[in-house]
């Protein structure tokens, strides 16, 4: 089995831990290939981009925390081999194991001990008068929100074509089902099961209390533009990330992207684990 590994350089303990790794998964006869990044990070030659680990590895390793694996998921791109969420600290969402359980993880992976968690990926394009397209992919959701005033924006979104409503709102999120347990669920969205068929719109501090979440099937066709030349610019975003100024005439087309996320998932662990765990739940 070969391991990819990509590291968060921020994420204090992120060196002990990747030299940890490194050290189970080859002593169980994995060998390693490390991100250009991570490599440079550690001091390593050899490291290849992350864009490639789809041509060289078969399992992607992300050491860091949720953000991270957000960020990881930009880099390896067009990525549709199991990706392990190796969290230094707390528990998260797209976490497989956690940074004291990196024998557990070893041994999975060496002996195939594991199953994967196949995740909706959004495909955002945003149309402007006379550009080029740009395309965006996101694992929890895209966001369109207010920018630089702090007045309320004014949101037209419409699907499949047919106007669903006009929102004045700080802004609007589309979310998948992994996203329901980030940005969406923030802002009063419901929490939905990961292979849930669904995307999810949401509101920011909508003006009425009227305008709610919404769920609808994952083949539809979201499209979201400002209504009004007064409201101003707003900040387009990507899984927190690639802040975009969006102006009045501009418009962002999001749907289902063409391929998937698939999280690996050690025996005995699950999203409802996961739930309970992070949100302490607990029976009366």
């Amino acid at each position: 089995m070969k391991v990819g590994i990509l590291v968060n350089p921020h994420k204090p303990g992120s060196l002990p831990t990747l030299e940890a790794l490194k050290t189970v998964l080859e002593s169980r006869g994995c060998s390693i290939v490390l991100d250009e990044e991570t490599a440079r990070h550690a001091g390593k030659s050899g490291g290849i981009p992350a864009s490639e680990f789809a041509n060289h590895v078969d399992i992607a390793a992300v050491l860091g925390g949720d953000g991270t694996m957000l960020h990881a998921l930009a880099r390896l791109g067009k990525f549709e081999k199991p990706v392990a969420g190796i969290n230094i600290g707390t528990l998260g969402f797209l976490t497989s194991c956690k940074d004291d359980e990196l024998d557990v993880f070893a041994a999975a992976v060496a002996d195939g001990r594991f199953s994967t968690s196949t995740r909706t990926l959004l495909k955002a394009i945003i149309h402007r008068p006379g550009q080029p397209e740009e395309s965006f992919i996101a694992l929890n959701e895209i966001t369109l929100a207010r920018g630089d005033t702090g007045r309320l924006v004014a949101l037209r979104a419409r699907v499949n074509g047919e106007l669903l409503n006009d929102y004045r709102a700080d802004g609007l999120i589309v979310a998948t089902p992994t996203g329901s347990t980030a940005y969406s669920l923030s802002a009063g969205g419901p929490l939905i099961a990961p292979d849930a068929g669904v995307f999810v719109i949401t509101p920011i501090c909508p003006h009425s209390l009227s305008q709610r979440s919404l769920v609808l099937s994952d083949d539809s066709i979201v499209e979201l533009s400002s209504k009004e030349p007064q409201s101003g610019p707003m900040i387009f975003t990507v899984d927190g990330r690639d802040s975009i100024h969006i102006g009045h005439g501009d418009r962002i087309e999001v749907q289902k992207a063409s391929f998937s996320f698939h999280l690996l998932l050690l025996e005995g662990r699950s999203f409802y684990d996961a739930l309970r765990k992070k949100l302490h739940w607990q029976g009366m």
